[in-house]
């Protein structure tokens, strides 16, 4: 059965739920299709101890500040998830769960929307599938040798998992430093924490609110043709949450350099010397999850889809939302969200 709608949002996480909100306020009909079976997208499944780099009120969506947590001054992933479940029911949005979307097609003067469900016709479709369900390793030699446990930021939830154990985990950025901070400060977890290059906190006073603000500083600057102010790669790599600050105030955050290979039983650097290690925690970062976009034969350079502000370049139809600053300044926030898909729904809707 093929349904009829002015625009199909791809994702219902956070980059979704705000399209949708936009969309509403202009009176356009939309549907968003999700995979997840319930509200809260990707923070529904992070790590037990995460907590945001902000507060609550600088951590919001458009059209509701999200409340203050109790006895928090950084909202826990739970709290979150409280948030978007309550945002969705707000808002009264026409969030389809457990819809996964399989592909999109030109169709005439609409796009096709192959989901399980059934094919949706549409004036346009906004993506945003962000990049939670594509994690990123990186291919270093003997990973497929390794006879110790492997997983990936997505797979990790607490330190309990691994007492008793040696554990390298691998990445300069922030899920790295936090995930590394959280093991180091559970004595009964011997971590080892490797990187590519002298990790680089941010100072302790710069939170989310500052980093929001230098994103779209460089945005600005980029689009008025002004030099490359850097962004928020300028600061550093690692916000210093508090507890990467106790990690590291604490001497248990000292990264060591990557090492060149996996062994059986464990790790070997460059200058001939190893380690015993029972698990590896890859925290490499993600790819943009494009893959249903994969039939409009879009993609560019680094497998990104060349866009305009939040608007493919190859398919006007096509907007793109919440993958980062590609896609709008600092867009895979929950604060940095809400301009890009406003400006998304303003675009569609100028379309007709």
């Amino acid at each position: 059965m093929t349904r009829h709608t002015d625009v199909v949002v791809i994702g219902g996480g956070q980059a979704g739920l705000a399209a949708g909100y936009h969309l509403r306020r202009r009176r356009l009909d939309h549907v968003i299709l999700d995979a997840g079976t319930a509200p809260g997208g990707s923070w529904r499944h992070m790590w037990d101890s995460l907590h945001l780099f902000s507060p609550a009120p600088y951590s919001s969506l458009p059209g509701r500040l999200m409340p203050v947590q109790a006895g928090e001054i950084h909202p826990d992933a739970g709290h979150v998830v409280d948030y978007l479940t309550d945002y969705e029911k707000r808002y009264d949005l026409p969030v389809h769960h457990g819809t996964r979307v399989a592909a999109v097609r030109r169709d005439d003067d609409r796009l096709l929307v192959e989901a399980d469900s059934g094919t949706w016709r549409a004036r346009a479709v906004v993506s945003a599938t962000g990049t939670w369900s594509r994690p990123f390793l990186p291919a270093v030699p003997g990973r497929g040798v390794f006879t110790g446990r492997q997983l990936h930021t997505v797979n990790y939830r607490r330190p309990d998992d691994f007492a008793g154990q040696r554990v390298i985990v691998v990445g300069g950025g922030n899920s790295g430093a936090q995930i590394a901070a959280d093991l180091a400060l559970d004595n009964r977890v011997e971590v080892t924490w490797v990187t590519q290059r002298p990790p680089r906190f941010l100072a302790d006073d710069i939170d989310g609110r500052a980093l929001f603000d230098v994103a779209t500083a460089r945005r600005r600057a980029l689009d008025a043709g002004r030099g490359d102010t850097g962004g928020v790669a300028s600061l550093g790599d690692i916000v210093a949450v508090p507890p990467v600050r106790a990690a590291r105030d604490a001497g248990l955050l000292t990264a060591k350099p990557m090492f060149t290979r996996l062994t059986a039983d464990g790790v070997r650097w460059d200058d001939g010397s190893g380690a015993d290690v029972d698990a590896v925690i890859w925290c490499t970062g993600f790819r943009p999850a494009l893959a249903p976009l994969a039939p409009l034969r879009l993609r560019g350079p680094r497998g990104r889809i060349p866009t305009e502000g939040t608007r493919a370049l190859g398919e006007p139809r096509l907007h793109l939302l919440g993958y980062g600053d590609w896609t709008g300044p600092a867009s895979a926030t929950l604060i940095g969200v809400g301009r890009p898909a406003r400006d998304a729904a303003r675009a569609i809707a100028q379309l007709w």
